[in-house]
């Protein structure tokens, strides 16, 4: 596996189980992640990020199903669909970009509606 599916795969673990610190243990004052016309800055953006998709979008114990994920040694592309208590996501596409062994950025896509 390259650095870049190894921290995908510890990601992804976290993410599932709603842990917020071992989320942000994938991320670092550098990071910026992107989603609709939000961007989200460092360390504190990032927990503001997951905030809304651990409490509102997707919380631990949601559907989330991995179509497609292809890595590279400092890149990671996913394709997912994902339903919540909340929401529905017919389509979601992640893309990664690592360094120094923290995601370094992040952008998000989502084809989402509300139950």
């Amino acid at each position: 596996m390259s650095a870049a599916a190894d921290i995908f795969a510890h990601h992804l673990e976290v993410f599932g189980n709603g842990d917020m610190e071992g989320i942000l243990s994938d991320y670092s004052e550098d990071s910026v992640m992107m989603y609709g016309d939000k961007q989200f800055t460092g360390l504190a953006g990032a927990r503001e990020f997951f905030t809304l998709w651990l409490n509102d979008w997707l919380p631990a114990g949601s559907r989330f199903d991995l179509i497609d994920n292809q890595a590279s040694d400092d890149m990671v592309y996913i394709t997912w669909t994902a339903e919540s208590e909340k929401y529905v996501f017919d389509f979601g596409t992640d893309t990664f970009i690592m360094r120094n062994g923290k995601v370094w950025r992040q952008t998000v896509a989502t084809a989402h509606r509300k139950k």
